[in-house]
């Protein structure tokens, strides 16, 4: 089976922001992608186009997959437990909706911060925003 773990964050809220992806065949870290997506950024838009670039990636390694993200928002509005409210959300939304198409089989699942491999996407981000010279204040 394989998985991704995606990372999206923002120093501010909105502010300079970056994702960071794994894919993985269980504990096997297949390809690893982090990038600086922007000045003004909210926290909820760096998740879904972390999961965007999870998506794109993890489609080059097979057709079944399972997301594990800690946005709790974004799995529950992939899973229609929460309505996309945001309009800056939805065409982030819809296109994650479009790149299902490429899978079989896709899971959402919502993990915390805690997570072994969460961890390194979360320290992948942060060293994208570090770099650019965005340090934590």
């Amino acid at each position: 089976m394989l998985y991704t773990n995606s990372d999206g964050g923002a120093r501010g809220n909105p502010g300079p922001g970056a994702v960071a992806v794994l894919v993985r065949d269980e504990g096997t870290i297949l390809t690893k992608y982090s990038a600086f997506i922007g000045r003004e950024v909210t926290n909820n838009i760096a998740e879904y186009q972390a999961l965007i670039a999870a998506l794109e990636l993890a489609s080059k390694f097979g057709k079944e997959i399972t997301c594990v993200l800690d946005s709790e928002l974004v799995v529950n509005q992939l899973l229609g437990k929460y309505r996309v409210r945001d309009h800056k959300l939805m065409p982030l939304f819809l296109r994650v909706q479009e790149l299902q198409d490429r899978f079989n089989n896709i899971k959402y699942v919502y993990v915390s911060r805690e997570d072994r491999f969460q961890q390194i996407v979360d320290e992948m981000l942060n060293q994208e925003l570090d770099e650019k010279g965005f340090k934590k204040r």
